[in-house]
């Protein structure tokens, strides 16, 4: 079972949410043509042009072919660094919003259930609709005002279950709040 850092007392995953895998379907199709057009080229450069070959110009065309090969893995590679740690936990008790920005910079924002004033999802275009990814705006009144959750799955479900889920953990932290004043006022 996954653990949070800093997990709280009583605190349960309700649900763990990266980008649709649409979108990372997109970005391997994307690498697979950048491939592709690579081994086209070096095909046409090796067997169909042996002028080419014994041209000064030809190292050049060899290095840069392979940066523009190394390019598409890096390409690649950010992508599925993205995908893969860009993570919403949802708990019981609060959202944690997890962004990777670049290889080597990380974002984490948390914020109480209780908090939320408003959830709004939203699907535009015709890839979205289809496949039925889109975004999650959840505003609160705290220092970030509004999460955004981008290209998630079924944004409507989400905001259903972050709507019930903030409701639950209000009418907990006030019956909490009442049983302590009631606390205090006994001593």
């Amino acid at each position: 079972m996954l653990r949070l850092p800093d997990q709280l007392p009583d605190e349960q995953i309700v649900k763990i949410l990266r980008r649709d895998i649409v979108i990372l379907v997109k970005k391997i199709f994307l690498f697979m043509m950048l491939v592709l057009f690579f081994l086209l080229f070096a095909f046409i450069m090796y067997t169909q042009v042996p002028e080419i070959q014994e041209s000064d110009i030809f190292p050049a065309l060899v290095l840069g072919s392979f940066a523009y090969f190394l390019f598409a893995w890096l390409f690649f590679f950010f992508s599925f660094i993205d995908f893969y740690l860009n993570v919403v936990v949802i708990t019981n008790e609060r959202i944690i919003n997890i962004e990777q920005q670049g290889f080597f910079s990380r974002t984490i924002s948390e914020q109480r259930l209780f908090r939320i004033q408003d959830v709004t999802s939203e699907v535009v275009g015709v890839w979205p609709t289809v496949f039925k990814y889109g975004k999650v705006y959840v505003q609160t009144a705290a220092e970030k005002e509004r999460f955004i959750f981008e290209q998630i799955p079924d944004p409507n479900g989400v905001r259903d279950l972050l709507i019930k889920l903030a409701e639950t953990d209000r009418e907990r932290a006030g019956k909490e709040l009442l049983a302590e004043e009631k606390f205090v006022g006994a001593i």
